[in-house]
């Protein structure tokens, strides 16, 4: 079983996954490698100053990518005047922040497609909890609008992963939905060896996500940790965020908050120092968001 291990700090997590990879229950997980695109995205978006022409380029190299672009940029959020019929019109309303969102968007869903109806609309929900996450980042001090909105697409893309490398997984999925007498990381654990939360950490890993975003996958469902002093708070505000983001998501979409809300709700937002009052403001000004991700 992959457990968390006692020192959280993020250069322990890295070098859990890193073991597990080599001769744990990792080791027979098939990572999808990271698109060459994104890399080329990822290194341009380091720089303190973009090249936009490189961005541009990237945008332009898939057709496919290059329409998704343009169709975020003449939605309704952002329409404004004539249509843009250029990446670099697109680029221009969409400010770059938002295009290097998109576009990863696009190159995530692309590497790791999923088909399991178990897992419907998988990357739609994840693009709206990025978008929330993003949203709160600019709300609160401190924190990366890229790093949190980069948390929420891949949170969870340990599932996808699963699906795709584990024989008698969506079984497990089923389950683990059903059961009430543990958590769901609990029941994969005891069939698997591993759970989503690990996987997906690895993913990050693999893919030289930024260190705290590994961190913070590692450890979303660790939950009772929050708050602790040997988890950095970098990775704690992401987690707590993701909380926030996903009870926004849920009553976006009219579905029932799950057991982790209800549990640990409250802790998140007292570590965000972020009222319930001030979280349905922010449900009121993401609603437009929502409905055009």
């Amino acid at each position: 079983m992959t457990t968390a291990i006692d020192t959280t700090c993020t250069d322990a997590i890295l070098l859990e996954l890193d073991r597990a990879r080599k001769s744990g229950p990792l080791s027979h997980i098939i990572i999808p490698p990271c698109p060459e695109l994104l890399t080329r995205l990822q290194k341009v978006m380091a720089d303190l100053e973009p090249d936009l022409n490189e961005v541009a380029r990237i945008a332009a190299s898939d057709v496919a990518m290059s329409a998704t672009l343009l169709r975020n940029a003449n939605s309704p959020l952002y329409a404004a005047g004539q249509p843009v019929q250029t990446i670099g019109q697109a680029m221009n309303r969409l400010g770059l922040e938002q295009t290097a969102a998109v576009l990863t968007g696009f190159l995530a869903e692309q590497a790791i497609p999923v088909s399991s109806q178990l897992l419907k609309r998988f990357w739609e929900r994840a693009a709206k909890r990025a978008a929330s996450m993003a949203f709160m980042a600019r709300k609160l001090p401190g924190i990366s609008t890229d790093v949190a909105h980069t948390f929420g697409l891949f949170c969870h893309v340990g599932l996808a992963v699963m699906v795709q490398s584990i024989r008698g997984y969506t079984s497990t999925m089923v389950e683990a939905n059903a059961r009430i007498d543990r958590s769901y990381v609990a029941t994969e654990n005891v069939n698997h060896k591993t759970d989503h939360a690990v996987v997906g950490g690895l993913v990050a890993r693999v893919w030289r996500l930024s260190p705290t975003v590994v961190a913070a996958i590692r450890l979303h469902h660790d939950l009772d940790a929050l708050g602790e002093s040997r988890i950095s708070s970098d990775a704690h505000n992401l987690i707590a965020m993701g909380l926030l983001a996903e009870f926004i998501v849920r009553r976006h979409e009219g579905v029932d908050q799950d057991a982790d809300w209800d549990k640990y709700g409250e802790a998140a937002m007292n570590w965000l120092e972020t009222p319930m009052s001030e979280l349905l403001t922010w449900e009121d000004e993401l609603r437009e968001i929502l409905d055009n991700v």
